[in-house]
């Protein structure tokens, strides 16, 4: 039985649909690609990526809390954490950016709830602890969580020179994100947190 050889039609037809499953196919293959050779994407955060990448659930890192319990990294909603690691001797200067990061999580809006403010260190004697909070004027969605870095496995980012502070962002499942030095633009801040939490 003879077959008929495929006439002209046919073979632009075929040659289209190959055309348009390469054009569909050709992003999937270079992001396959990129993920096997470990590219990430680099956006154009004010904070400086943590690498390598560190997860604070995994290792594990742990705080402790003015009230003894230990801080969960993993809330029991999806909440990510601005940690303030302020250095020696906390004063006017520290205390400034300590109200710049907390003015930016009330900056969030209805967002506000989806970030925990902690603060890592020795509080700056201006500013009272009350319940286990370091209170930064009267409005109580500006204070943050004290604690302790136990095993001083953060210690790394935290400032060495007084009256300064360093932050770090952590994801709510315990990766930290990015670093923000001491000396850090509290605005830039301000807008990747506006950037990440919507």
């Amino acid at each position: 039985m003879n077959v008929p050889a495929p006439d002209r039609a046919q073979r632009a037809s075929r040659a289209k649909l190959l055309l348009i499953a390469a054009v569909f196919a050709a992003p999937i293959i270079a992001a396959a690609i990129l993920t096997a050779s470990g590219w990430q994407p680099q956006g154009k955060g004010n904070g400086l990526p943590i690498m390598p990448q560190r997860n604070f659930v995994a290792e594990p890192v742990t705080v402790k809390l003015a009230d003894g319990s230990t801080y969960a990294w993993r809330d029991t909603q999806p909440r990510l954490t601005l940690i303030a690691l302020v250095g020696p001797q906390c004063a006017a200067r520290c205390v400034d950016t300590l109200t710049k990061m907390a003015a930016a999580r009330v900056t969030l809006s209805r967002n506000m709830p989806r970030l925990r403010l902690l603060l890592l260190g020795t509080p700056p004697a201006s500013e009272p602890v009350k319940d286990g909070r370091v209170a930064l004027g009267a409005n109580p969605d500006a204070s943050f969580l004290l604690g302790s870095d136990v095993d001083g496995k953060l210690a790394s980012y935290a400032p060495a020179a007084p009256d300064s502070v360093s932050a770090v962002l952590v994801e709510s499942n315990g990766t930290a994100l990015s670093l923000y030095p001491a000396g850090f633009d509290t605005t830039g801040l301000r807008k990747d947190l506006q950037k990440v939490i919507r």
